[in-house]
């Protein structure tokens, strides 16, 4: 019996990690800062920046001299706020510069990473055939790629309909790029085995 392609489909996401950058507004002794905070790990002769591991939020922030940061692992942009706050904190104590009276907390999102369900059976030899931005060598890897121009993302879509979302800057950016992806996708999608009657 031939499956009938799915005529609507409403994908389903959450954000698993968002990368920002951000400044401390101050300058940094990394070596000091190794050897004073059990939280910091610095091997100059592997990487420029020193690590920070938070536990709460749980994060990991990468700190540079001139008081530049990168937050990573935090899953919204609340705790995002929070991570760069309490390295401000934290670090500012051994700071080489005077640190500001009053610090404001600014970044970037730089991306964000969610995983999602199609909730669909995808065929991604089909796909493959039927639109050229969308690349699959399964030898190499189970999923295949499809990179969009508008929201600009990457976005890997597995034979399950799970679908990783990558390159977007702001959650409305995520849910376009998703319902784009299931717009695009649903004249060759099917129902899942579990869905069929």
């Amino acid at each position: 019996m031939k499956i009938l392609a799915v005529n609507n489909i409403k994908p389903k996401y959450r954000i698993e990690n968002i990368v920002a950058s951000g400044e401390l507004k101050i300058e940094l002794d990394l070596y000091s800062l190794a050897y004073k905070l059990k939280d910091i790990e610095y091997e100059p002769e592997q990487f420029p920046g020193a690590i920070l591991k938070l536990k709460e939020p749980k994060s990991s922030l990468l700190l540079f001299k001139n008081g530049k940061v990168i937050c990573t692992g935090a899953k919204t942009e609340e705790l995002i706020k929070k991570a760069i706050l309490k390295a401000f904190k934290l670090v500012s104590p051994y700071s080489k510069t005077p640190p500001p009276k009053r610090f404001v907390v600014s970044y970037d999102v730089q991306n964000i990473v969610a995983s999602g369900e199609l909730n669909v059976s995808l065929d991604l030899y089909t796909l493959t055939q039927k639109f050229k931005q969308i690349e699959y060598e399964p030898e190499q890897f189970p999923g295949a790629i499809l990179k969009l121009k508008e929201p600009k993302s990457s976005l890997l879509l597995f034979k399950n309909g799970k679908v990783i979302c990558t390159g977007c800057k702001t959650e409305t950016e995520v849910k376009k790029a998703l319902a784009v992806t299931a717009k695009l996708l649903a004249p060759y999608a099917d129902p899942l085995e579990e869905n069929k009657e």
